[in-house]
């Protein structure tokens, strides 16, 4: 009996086709779903240094809406001014070696290549300072003690397209848009002078610090950012504790006597207004208050066909 044996391809052709599909794999990966993404500037210390490397999620955004507090990547638009000093000259091995990084997401980031914190998401109106020298969001103030690093001066002029002021506002965030700042707000070129950014600009969240590995960590959301209300959500007003003692002296005086002229117009309505106009399937016609609503049966029109009928 002959035995089916599976031939094997020669080393020197497999190989080559293990590194095509790599490569057509991770091609896939960085342009649909997952991109790594290097830190250019400090503008994100501490939570990001210089150099670090994350992970940046491409797809959750195509499923929800952005929330406050997230990292994200983005692309500035013509507005907004580079963090990377792109080198001045270069070789032809060295573009065909940034090509070929880029496709599989290992290349230095571009020039418009921005790393912040989502601050306010459309809808919010934000603002600086409350006493204390807070963020304000949609009238509550945010603790961000526990990731901001180096906050701008207070006594810089806020003035416009000026970043080392830490006083601007109030904005509102139209839709489509965000607001955002780097967490060091000291040596950060944000949305406090460099304007909103359209959401469809964002390559994606950034989720994990991968490199170097002793600052590997997830990029939670901060949980001071769920004490933020919801956008354009109006504040109860407060009631002044002696008004409301004075309507809860009044009201059991008054509800009796509107019980009492109540009843006297409703037996008037009863007694005065015997037959009233009745509209049933568009058959209008007098009718009794209490008597039957439905439209009256022709009972004599069917009793004289019923005779001619009989009759021979």
């Amino acid at each position: 009996m002959r035995s089916h044996r599976r031939r094997h391809l020669p080393l020197i052709v497999e190989l080559p086709l293990l590194l095509l599909v790599a490569f057509c794999a991770a091609v896939l990966l960085r342009s649909f779903a997952i991109q790594s993404f290097d830190i250019p500037s400090g503008s994100m210390e501490k939570t990001l240094q210089v150099g670090d490397r994350v992970l940046v999620n491409k797809v959750v955004y195509a499923l929800r809406e952005p929330q406050r507090g997230e990292v994200v990547v983005f692309k500035g638009t013509d507005r907004w001014a580079s963090e990377v000093q792109m080198p001045t000259e270069t070789t032809l091995l060295g573009d065909i070696g940034r090509v070929l990084g880029d496709l599989v997401g290992i290349a230095a980031p571009n020039e418009k290549d921005l790393v912040k914190r989502i601050i306010g998401i459309p809808g919010d109106t934000v603002l600086c300072c409350d006493d204390d020298g807070r963020v304000v969001i949609n009238g509550a103030s945010l603790d961000e003690s526990a990731y901001l690093y180096d906050d701008a001066s207070l006594d810089e002029d806020p003035a416009a397209n000026n970043c080392l002021a830490r006083r601007f506002g109030p904005v509102h965030v139209p839709q489509g848009h965000v607001f955002v700042m780097g967490d060091h707000r000291g040596d950060s070129k944000d949305s406090r002078c460099q304007g909103f950014v359209p959401i469809e600009n964002f390559i994606g969240r950034a989720v994990n610090v991968v490199w170097p590995q002793d600052h590997w960590s997830a990029l939670e959301i901060p949980p001071e950012f769920a004490a933020i209300p919801p956008p354009g959500e109006a504040t109860e007003p407060e009631v002044d504790s002696d008004r409301a003692g004075e309507f809860g002296m009044v009201l059991p005086v008054l509800l009796p006597w509107w019980q009492a002229a109540r009843r006297v117009q409703i037996r008037r309505d009863v007694y005065c207004s015997r037959y009233v106009v009745i509209d049933s399937g568009g058959d209008r016609r007098r009718g009794h208050l209490f008597g039957r609503l439905g439209p009256r049966r022709p009972r004599r029109r069917r009793a004289r066909r019923a005779r001619s009928a009989k009759a021979p």
